[in-house]
């Protein structure tokens, strides 16, 4: 059953279930265009169900305003050792153009707080793209730090097989 994460008026945030995978799926390809990163999707909406809907590795919650969907912030836990307890990692967070500067990102960002304190995380994270300064402000007027001291590295697929044999 869906639940209403947060509503104020004619806005709200609910939670998803597999019914709603081509609507991830669709903010997933809206995400990765305004990335400028389209051509690195491969997600199907078979992947979406099965990854988020049957094995639960990620949750998402979409906005609406009067029913219609505007925005989507897919999010997962992650774990400090130092404190012993998980944490939230936004993965991605997208509120579509026409409905961006009316609040709906903070609201979006309190409703991800809500989520935190409700599972008892001390900490939320994500990244951004150096070139998103808009984006940058407007998590600096969260409250937000960058944190400049820490380096993001990955294995992806090629390497992390190579690690196995």
């Amino acid at each position: 059953m869906k639940e209403v994460i947060l509503q104020k008026d004619e806005f709200l945030i609910r939670t998803t279930d597999m019914g709603d995978a081509d609507i991830v799926l669709s903010y997933i390809k809206k995400i990765a265009s305004y990335e400028k990163l389209s051509d690195l999707v491969v997600a199907d909406v078979e992947d979406i169900k099965r990854s988020i809907f049957e094995k639960k590795q990620a949750e998402v919650v979409i906005a609406e305003v009067n029913g219609n969907p505007i925005g989507f912030m897919l999010y997962f836990f992650s774990y400090s050792t130092f404190w012993g307890r998980a944490n939230l990692y936004l993965e991605d967070l997208f509120i579509d153009e026409a409905y961006r500067h009316q609040g709906y990102g903070k609201l979006m960002f309190k409703a991800l707080a809500k989520i935190a304190v409700k599972n008892e995380c001390k900490r939320i994270d994500w990244m951004c793209l150096d070139w998103n300064i808009k984006s940058i402000e407007f998590y600096k007027s969260l409250g937000a730090k960058p944190l400049n001291e820490w380096i993001t590295f990955r294995l992806e697929d090629q390497e992390i097989n190579k690690l196995i044999k």
